[in-house]
């Protein structure tokens, strides 16, 4: 499985850098807003430095709604650098617009997934990946589990090349489920990545034996 961390924060980027395991990211306007990034030029100068940071794919979301608008920012978001990932909404424009930049060799991640029939379209349009959002239909009463494993056997039935990023993950139980059933990627925050190293039998055990060590010491 590989993990995407889901910010516009540098720091955060760098810490989920440095412990080795981080394959991507995946951000958005609001992301960006969090961090105070306004401003188009701003905006896309953000995204290349994200690149500049990690080794893998970099999600960068378009703003337009309408087909045109979002050949024209997709295309120049793809020019900014050969990580970038083009992120559009799973709306028709949207998966005609994927399908546009697939057939060019573009990488596509289409969001706001939230049903099996939608990822089933976003394949077809040969998305790079989709994005399902978990925690979003955990909100509201919605197993967000059961459409992970839906489009899971939907994609292996056809063998689509389309990966499964499950975003929308609030919590490292989100994440252990989600591997278990097979997704390729999943995106959260550096906290749910983090939750994974923690364990009380671990923290027990390190202070046992360094305790056992400052005996044997005296």
């Amino acid at each position: 499985m590989k993990f995407f961390i889901d910010t516009a924060n540098l720091e955060q980027i760098k810490e989920a850098q440095a412990l080795g395991v981080l394959d991507g990211v995946t951000t958005n306007p609001s992301l960006m807003a969090k961090e105070g990034i306004s401003g188009k030029n701003n905006v896309l100068k953000h995204y290349v430095d994200i690149c500049n940071i990690v080794d893998g794919d970099v999600s960068a979301e378009v703003i337009a709604t309408d087909y045109e608008g979002m050949i024209r920012e997709g295309e120049e978001l793809s020019e900014l650098h050969e990580q970038i990932v083009v992120k559009l909404p799973m709306t028709k424009e949207g998966v005609k617009a994927c399908k546009y930049f697939s057939d060019r060799g573009i990488k596509t991640n289409v969001t706001l997934v939230f049903s099996a029939g939608q990822a089933l379209l976003a394949a077809k349009a040969g998305a790079t990946y989709v994005s399902p959002f978990i925690g979003r239909l955990d909100d509201v009463s919605t197993d967000g589990l059961a459409l992970i494993e839906e489009i899971r056997d939907i994609y292996d039935n056809y063998g689509y090349q389309t990966e499964i990023l499950v975003a929308s993950v609030r919590h490292t139980m989100h994440i252990v489920n989600c591997a278990k059933i097979g997704a390729d990627v999943m995106t959260g925050p550096l906290s749910a990545i983090l939750g994974l190293l923690k364990h009380p039998l671990t923290d027990i055990g390190l202070a046992q034996f360094l305790a056992d060590h400052a005996k044997a010491n005296q």
